[in-house]
């Protein structure tokens, strides 16, 4: 059995010692001609998020591009360390957390690469013949945005530009295998008319991001016509989503407050949709220090009051942040992955999104039956301002006729 000169440990029990990284940095420091002054923090930094090998492993990686020639000042080094690809590494992403929560460096554009990563595939699935025009479509919204950045105006986020190439892809698609036509002068309002009856309810949100597209072609001679010309969305003025009944709820509850069964991430989420008309996006970035112990009180996105906690709500919230306190992270937000927990960067959509997945039912859903629940038992006006909503995203939900059962 091997055992470590000076500590006497095997080498089983010298992989998991936990000054490993310490004695790690200390012999890279040695090795370097200039040694840079945080190797030690950085050291302390990496074992506190992850375990003695990775930590060790980080530090070596580093030590290769310290001993190159190239400049080792903190923005240099996170630019090197960085992976090319959709993930930029996890000593990047260690890096970036150090050097900028010390006011070492600049942030990356990891999320602006990625961003266009997600631009460049649904531009690259459009179909041939028509790729261009979404290309240049694509152009003109990114120029769009920073104007209204210099003009302090509100720009588009990244999400609201992919949702409007993943429409004008989709019709794309539709107008070469469904209606034979390769070439966008040949759109006419019957294709418009029938790609919107492919999904009636995103017809409105369909039509205005098409309204936009083919006003861009006419600008630019593409077509003629502008085909949406007298399209009506004729979208429901009242709540056309799904609601769940009473009894699934009651199933719902009993698998978030009573059962093992369900992740603490889940249960937070489902509970807090379900009772409180919760958002993914207010949960996902729900911190630590909107949590109010002694009142048992929560501050929820804008919500312009803190939201009271009920035992079930509070319980499933000390459920999240005894997951939280097991993974030994310093990530302000309540809901921390694996990936998350050695930054401090909140989960991402994508994760949240899919969190109620064993349960059946997505968090728009409870969310919708929670407000439609309110809104139709309670004053509307009051509803919109404990849940800092408009007034006029509130009153959809008011149902369009009188239930017979609430008459006299």
């Amino acid at each position: 059995m091997r055992r470590h000169a000076g500590l006497g440990l095997c080498s089983a029990c010298w992989q998991k010692h936990p000054d490993r990284p310490f004695i790690a940095a200390e012999n890279l420091a040695a090795r370097l001609a200039e040694p840079v002054p945080w190797l030690g923090d950085f050291a302390s930094h990496l074992a506190e998020r992850h375990c003695a090998s990775r930590a060790c492993t980080m530090i070596s990686t580093l030590g290769r591009l310290l001993e190159d020639e190239q400049p080792n000042h903190p923005q240099a080094l996170l630019d090197r360390a960085r992976r090319p690809g959709r993930s930029m590494g996890s000593l990047a992403r260690a890096l970036e957390g150090f050097f900028t929560q010390r006011g070492l460096a600049l942030p990356t554009d990891q999320a602006q690469r990625l961003a266009a990563g997600r631009r460049r595939r649904r531009i690259d699935a459009a179909p041939l013949p028509l790729r261009p025009q979404v290309q240049a479509f694509a152009e003109s919204r990114l120029r769009a945005r920073e104007r209204a950045l210099k003009a302090g105006t509100l720009p588009r986020t990244d999400s609201t530009i992919e949702a409007a190439l993943a429409i004008v892809r989709d019709l794309a698609h539709f107008l070469t295998a469904t209606r034979n036509k390769q070439d966008w002068a040949l759109t006419d309002v019957h294709d418009i008319e029938a790609f919107l009856a492919t999904t009636p309810r995103a017809r409105q949100r369909r039509l205005t991001v098409l309204r936009q597209y083919f006003r861009f072609a006419r600008s630019h001679k593409v077509v003629l016509i502008d085909p949406t010309r007298g399209v009506k969305a004729k979208g429901p003025s009242g709540f056309s989503g799904t609601t769940i009944a009473v009894d699934q709820q009651r199933q719902l509850f009993r698998r978030w407050t009573i059962s093992t069964d369900a992740h603490p991430h889940e249960a937070l989420l489902g509970i807090l949709a379900l009772l409180h008309a919760a958002s993914s996006s207010e949960v996902r970035l729900l911190r630590v220090d909107d949590l109010d112990p002694t009142n048992r009180t929560i501050r929820l996105g804008k919500r312009p009051y803190p939201v009271p906690m009920d035992p079930a709500s509070w319980s499933a919230l000390q459920r999240c942040l005894a997951h939280r306190a097991d993974q030994r992270t310093d990530n302000p937000h309540v809901i921390v992955t694996r990936i998350t927990k050695t930054g401090r960067a909140p989960a991402s959509t994508a994760y949240v999104s899919h969190l109620l997945n064993p349960g059946g039912f997505p968090p728009r859903t409870l969310r919708s039956t929670r407000l439609a629940n309110l809104v139709n038992t309670l004053d509307p006006k009051l509803v919109a301002a404990a849940l800092g909503m408009d007034p006029e995203g509130v009153m959809i939900y008011l149902a369009d006729q009188v239930d017979a059962g609430r008459l006299p």
